[in-house]
């Protein structure tokens, strides 16, 4: 604790900030589309001759939330990081005086934020997880199976079945669900197993929903709009099933509410979807105090993506299967020197070194990167 008094913050002398576009082993797809590459904002934090790593999870067109790569770029390249170059802060929380006025933009912010968590990290040299307050050396991890045919999609279970996974989770889409559930069940009876509608349902298909309580799923998450409770909660009171919510929840704020409508008994934390590693934890917080569970939800991201994320999910309330299984099942080359890879359903939390615990091989980085942009005060 002395240490930390006398820390005299980190100054951020320059920043580089990349588009990057890495090549998925094979299409992804969702209710809302298919992607074929993971094209993301990277940004490389450098202070103390010392970098800090993070990856935004926006994507191209505006069809996960409103935020898109191209006006992220923008509002870093134009607003954020001139503000911050050049300037010195003790601690995450200062740098937040910074960012927290400028409204919405939460992936964007979430970006800077998590790259100085990281940064700073590595400045007091400690693991993420140890400023973070996670109690965990490895965590739980589940699978998030693409929308494919039923059959495809079978074998493809009981690949991750074999690997020991500890949850199975199935996106859907309206014509997509029950018939799909029914063969999953008769095959696979006693797994753990989730859905993920992305959005795509409404009240009107409350029926449909209702008889999801038929296949002992686990949760159903956001199955209505992206940005309502108030329904999710009329849904809620009528399943037996817990719903749980992802797009809905951008703060601790909507995560409050929710609770208190009914609206959710499952919460699922991005840490770029709201903003950095203080809002995940504020949520993290408040669903312990309702004694509601959180899982760490993934993005389809690189290893510096996933790192952090498994770094967040060592907090105590993490106590569901995230997102955040082996970076080989969806990249035939990751732009990280380490191999994140799960073993019997549990994902070491990375250790080369202090903050998230994984470097950059740059030398791939440069052929998957679209464009490079330095700062400089």
């Amino acid at each position: 604790m002395s240490e930390f008094k006398s820390f005299q913050g980190i100054r951020i002398d320059t920043a580089e900030l990349r588009l990057v576009s890495l090549p998925l082993r094979t299409p992804f797809v969702i209710s809302t589309g298919t992607m074929t590459d993971k094209v993301f904002p990277l940004l490389i934090l450098k202070g103390e001759g010392l970098e800090g790593f993070a990856e935004a999870v926006m994507d191209h067109t505006p069809d996960y939330l409103e935020e898109t790569i191209s006006g992220a770029m923008a509002f870093l390249r134009e607003v954020i990081l001139p503000t911050i170059v050049g300037k010195r802060f003790r601690s995450p929380a200062e740098l937040l005086t910074i960012l927290d006025p400028w409204r919405g933009h939460r992936m964007s912010k979430a970006v800077v934020e998590m790259a100085f968590w990281d940064l700073w990290s590595k400045a007091l040299n400690v693991p993420l997880k140890s400023v973070l307050g996670g109690v965990r050396d490895n965590v739980e991890v589940g699978v998030s199976l693409g929308i494919a045919p039923i059959d495809e999609t079978l074998d493809q279970i009981s690949e991750v079945q074999e690997a020991g996974y500890k949850r199975t989770k199935l996106k859907i889409k309206k014509g997509h669900d029950l018939i799909l559930l029914k063969a999953v069940r008769e095959r696979f009876p006693d797994i753990k197993l989730t859905v993920d509608a992305n959005t795509d349902y409404g009240l009107v298909d409350l029926s449909t929903l209702q008889a999801m309580d038929e296949f002992a799923l686990d949760y159903i998450e956001q199955p209505l709009a992206f940005d309502d409770i108030h329904d999710h909660a009329i849904v809620q009171k009528a399943i037996r099933t817990a719903l749980c919510l992802d797009e809905s929840i951008r703060s601790a704020v909507d995560t409050r509410k929710a609770l208190v409508a009914g609206a959710a008994r499952v919460i699922n934390i991005k840490v770029g979807r709201v903003g950095g590693f203080a809002e995940a934890r504020a949520i993290h917080d408040i669903c312990e105090a309702f004694g509601v569970p959180v899982w760490c939800g993934g993005m389809l991201e690189s290893g510096i993506g996933r790192a952090h994320n498994i770094h967040l999910a060592t907090l105590r309330n993490f106590s569901k299967p995230g997102d955040t299984s082996s970076a080989s099942r969806y990249f035939k080359r990751d732009i990280i020197h380490e191999s994140l890879e799960t073993a019997n359903g549990l994902m070491p939390v990375p250790n080369n070194g202090a903050g998230i615990g994984v470097t950059l091989d740059h030398d791939y980085l440069n052929t998957v990167s679209r464009q490079v942009e330095t700062f400089s005060p």
